[in-house]
């Protein structure tokens, strides 16, 4: 696995952000059983950048908290059975892994969420991080649904981790 982190401010978090979201990707991935080894990118920004982000990408003219872009297209969540050819064409030519999608995380929002739920800054980053690889892995929360299996799967990765509220 291989994880690219950008920083477009400073995070300054009383944890070490690095190794946390490396953990938390690789977790993610092993429990989510993905069979090939996998490109994540993760950039941290600031309410401001996620905002231009989001208008630009979604039309929604509001900072969120974290946005995911996955590259792949799935039949169902964890639905692995590409055809050889559709994960050909995603994979990095130059060290052969899939590449999954970027996730953008708010910084602010971090630190705001957490307060806000009453857990800490670390709880909440790992939380946006297990959240977003769902969606890179084919999980979402349009349909009632979706959302609870999705809520489900996220709670059980961070207890596994032992990251608790």
């Amino acid at each position: 696995m291989s994880l690219l982190i950008s920083t477009e401010c400073k995070p300054e978090f009383s944890f070490h952000y690095k190794k946390l979201a490396e953990r938390v990707v690789t977790h993610v991935l092993a429990e989510e059983k993905f069979p090939w080894d996998a490109d994540v990118s993760l950039v941290l920004c600031d309410d401001e950048r996620i905002r231009i982000l989001n208008q630009t990408m979604r039309g929604i003219d509001r900072a969120t908290d974290v946005l995911s872009f996955p590259m792949l297209q799935y039949e169902a969540p964890g639905d692995f059975l590409f055809s050889q050819n559709y994960i050909n064409a995603c994979k990095d030519p130059e060290t052969g892994a899939v590449v999954l999608g970027d996730i953008v995380i708010s910084v602010d929002h971090v630190r705001s969420q957490a307060k806000e739920y009453g857990h800490s800054e670390k709880r909440e980053y790992a939380f946006l991080i297990v959240h977003s690889m769902l969606h890179l892995l084919g999980y979402d929360h349009m349909e009632e649904e979706e959302r609870i299996q999705m809520e489900a799967r996220q709670k059980e990765l961070l207890l596994q981790m032992e990251i608790y509220r």
